[in-house]
């Protein structure tokens, strides 16, 4: 959002989009993603800065390797904010002001909000693009930081009319040197599309792990892979999550209605589970779930169909790794892995998913080879 009649020189023209930043980047906010930004730029040899309200989070990110200290004279050509959402705009603002030659972007998990903030405060944000990537871990601190974070996931970058091109392909700049794959959209679709594929996950993961806090110790040693995995996301930290949610709450309340809707006709079929369109009203709403699954991008983003195997691996050092190698030895490429330890046994099940061509060759071969099939899921 600045004077677009010459490209920046912080992006050496390999085309636009593709160009790598080589000027000086500067993080505010080491945290998970701010942190794993910093290592992913310094791993192609970019200058990065860190800056952090808290001292000693800042020296700790520093001290792993995600960046320098700041130092007199730095003129970053780009800002990332990567701060809590309660202060995001708070901080855009301070950065846009005082470093009036750089453009900034934030990672922020909501974007109309501090776009609305920001507009309403009169700031001049033509320098400001709101970008937000899809990634992160159920841990978070400079300490879990990671230089592969972002490697496949989608960066969406949120441009407007008054987004120039050179600042544009800046941040796409950054998606592309951290691995990632830069999607444009508006903050509106943004917001409206994270409510659903992010938002409402959370919210319905964390209530059903609540039902689990008060269950019997019978039923909990009775959880598998399937509570495990509609569960995962639910460790997380309210504190952030109050924010986000309430940040987004007008689409994410949309869908929440729409969801208690559908289990309330679930719900009713089941009272009288006889009753004429019961077990139809049930069977539907499982089938529309297999076709929103059937949507869902997979691996390199194809809407791909994979087949799965289920391998018997012991419990000892080494045994994940030779089912790995031995895989590779026969040709078949993993799509998707699952492991779940049974109960009490001194075993694991590795859930494969491969390409369904390759299915019988998988099967036959880890078999000539000692392992042990427990199942074909798609039987």
């Amino acid at each position: 959002m600045t004077d677009t009649t010459s490209a920046p020189s912080a992006v050496r023209a390999a085309g636009a989009v593709a160009a790598r930043i080589t000027g000086t980047v500067r993080i505010v906010g080491t945290g998970l993603l701010g942190a794993s930004i910093g290592h992913a730029l310094r791993a192609k040899g970019v200058d990065v800065v860190l800056s952090d309200t808290s001292p000693a989070q800042q020296r700790l990110a520093i001290d792993y390797g995600a960046g320098r200290a700041p130092a007199e004279g730095d003129a970053p050509v780009l800002i990332v904010v990567a701060v809590p959402p309660d202060v995001t705009a708070d901080v855009i603002q301070a950065e846009l002001e005082r470093f009036p030659e750089a453009v900034v972007t934030d990672v922020a998990s909501v974007k109309l909000e501090p776009f609305r903030e920001l507009s309403a405060r009169g700031v001049d944000i033509r320098r400001y693009i709101g970008s937000h990537p899809l990634a992160g871990r159920e841990r978070g601190g400079a300490i879990s930081a990671r230089a592969d974070l972002f490697i496949g996931r989608p960066w969406v970058v949120c441009r407007d009319e008054e987004t120039s091109a050179a600042d544009l392909s800046l941040v796409e700049a950054l998606a592309l040197d951290v691995g990632a794959a830069p999607l444009e959209m508006t903050p509106e679709e943004h917001d409206r599309s994270v409510a659903l594929t992010s938002h409402v996950p959370q919210v319905v993961a964390s209530l059903l792990a609540g039902r689990l806090a008060e269950a019997e110790e019978g039923a909990l040693r009775l959880a598998g892979q399937g509570v495990r995995d509609t569960t995962r996301i639910a460790a997380s930290a309210p504190e952030l999550w109050v924010q986000i949610l309430g940040a987004n709450a007008a689409p994410v309340v949309e869908i929440l209605d729409a969801l208690a809707a559908d289990l309330r006709e679930v719900s009713d079929a089941l009272r009288a589970p006889d009753a004429p369109g019961a077990r139809r009203a049930v069977a539907e709403a499982i089938s529309h779930g297999n076709d929103g699954v059937e949507r869902l991008p997979g691996k390199h983003g194809q809407n791909r169909r994979f087949e799965s195997l289920v391998v018997m691996v012991d419990d000892t050092p080494g045994q994940l790794g030779r089912l790995f190698g031995e895989l590779g030895e026969l040709g078949v490429n993993v799509e998707d892995l699952r492991l779940e330890h049974s109960p009490g046994a001194q075993f694991g099940l590795a859930e494969i998913s491969v390409d369904p061509a390759a299915l019988h060759g998988a099967i036959s071969g880890l078999t000539e080879r000692g392992w042990r099939i427990a199942g074909n899921t798609n039987d």
